[in-house]
């Protein structure tokens, strides 16, 4: 390490008599030392401390207020990770008291009166140890925010790809991207009305995005037929909850398992006449029982070519009908509670 590079270290002079003060001060600025603090009350040492980083501490043990052993507690008290070493100087030559001051943090210690050549190597080495502490903590640091940057982006990135794959399926069934916007916001409203937390709330919203990502595999004259189905057409309209769940299945992040669960059970019934698998009540997961009701409401009060748009009444009411066949009863009454927000989230996505 370059001695120059030590000189400019800040270090920090603590010793209630002002003659061992000025000692200190002269000894080490004729090493080339300039940036000394010296503070005669411990009192101080904790606001001086925090004024400015500092490198070295060195520190006299029996001083009035506050003796050396309080102020390492305070020191240590700020929990700073880069806290400096501290040298202790005292007259004390007792192995209890070194051993104290030892366990109360300090790095070293000097016994008064102390040997010129002896403190300025100690002082130098301890800068020395202490300034390659800071690199590799610094460096830890831009390594941990570099690593955080790109994994923010990887998650935007995947999250973008989600939105995109749920947006394609829901133009080929005719219908607009803003159909899963509303859907979406709908499900983390209702998310965090049942108390999900807010990583859970942030997974359903870019989750149920691909709620009928299965779409991609029906063929476009049973998806757009106008009319009503056959029944072997409608037991293939009913396959793409299972092929969406094949499309998002084999992938172990917590988004993708969501994505799964939604896709497969979103048009399940509390009472098991849903389908594909016929579940029942709380057989189905939370987030499938979420997204249906975002599904339907949304789906009833948007319009379509094959139909008008309902009322937010006639939608309410068809939900309430249904409280306890269709829907999980619980869940029916928060989503009228909620009905105000609810509304608000189709105004502001509503279709340009």
């Amino acid at each position: 390490m370059c001695p120059e590079v030590l000189k400019n270290e800040r270090i920090l002079l603590i010793d209630d008599e002002p003659v061992n003060l000025k000692l200190l001060d002269r000894t080490l600025r004729q090493q080339g030392y300039q940036n000394l603090v010296l503070v005669e009350d411990p009192r101080e040492v904790v606001d001086r401390y925090l004024e400015e980083r500092t490198d070295l501490i060195l520190l006299d043990l029996n001083m009035p207020h506050l003796d050396g052993y309080q102020v390492m507690e305070q020191l240590q008290a700020q929990h700073d990770p880069l806290l400096p070493p501290i040298v202790i100087l005292t007259a004390q030559h007792s192995k209890d008291f070194l051993m104290r001051a030892l366990a109360a943090g300090a790095r070293d210690f000097i016994t008064k009166p102390f040997d010129r050549n002896e403190l300025v190597m100690r002082v130098h080495n301890l800068l020395e140890a202490q300034l390659a502490h800071r690199l590799l903590h610094d460096q830890k640091s831009v390594l941990e925010k570099m690593v955080s940057i790109r994994t923010e982006e990887l998650h935007h990135t995947r999250l973008q790809i989600v939105q995109r794959l749920g947006m394609a399926s829901e133009y080929r069934d005719e219908e607009t991207g803003n159909h899963i916007l509303r859907m979406s916001h709908i499900c983390a409203l209702l998310a965090e009305a049942i108390g999900w937390d807010e990583a859970q709330c942030d997974l359903i919203l870019n989750a149920s995005p691909m709620h009928d990502i299965g779409k991609i595999g029906i063929p476009d004259a049973i998806l757009l037929k106008p009319g009503k189905f056959e029944p072997e057409e409608w037991e293939i309209m009913k396959s793409h909850a299972e092929i969406g769940a094949k499309l998002l299945d084999g992938d172990d992040s917590e988004l993708l398992r969501m994505a799964r669960d939604i896709a497969l059970t979103h048009h399940e019934k509390w009472d098991g006449s849903g389908y594909p698998n016929g579940l029942v009540g709380e057989e189905i997961p939370q987030a499938g029982r979420i997204a249906a009701l975002a599904d339907v409401f949304d789906a009833l009060t948007s319009q379509r070519p094959y139909k008008k748009a309902w009322s937010v009444e006639a939608a309410l009411s068809f939900i309430l009908d249904n409280r306890g066949l269709h829907f999980d009863p619980a869940l029916t009454d928060v989503f009228a509670e909620q009905l105000p927000a609810i509304v608000a989230i189709k105004q502001r996505y509503a279709e340009p």
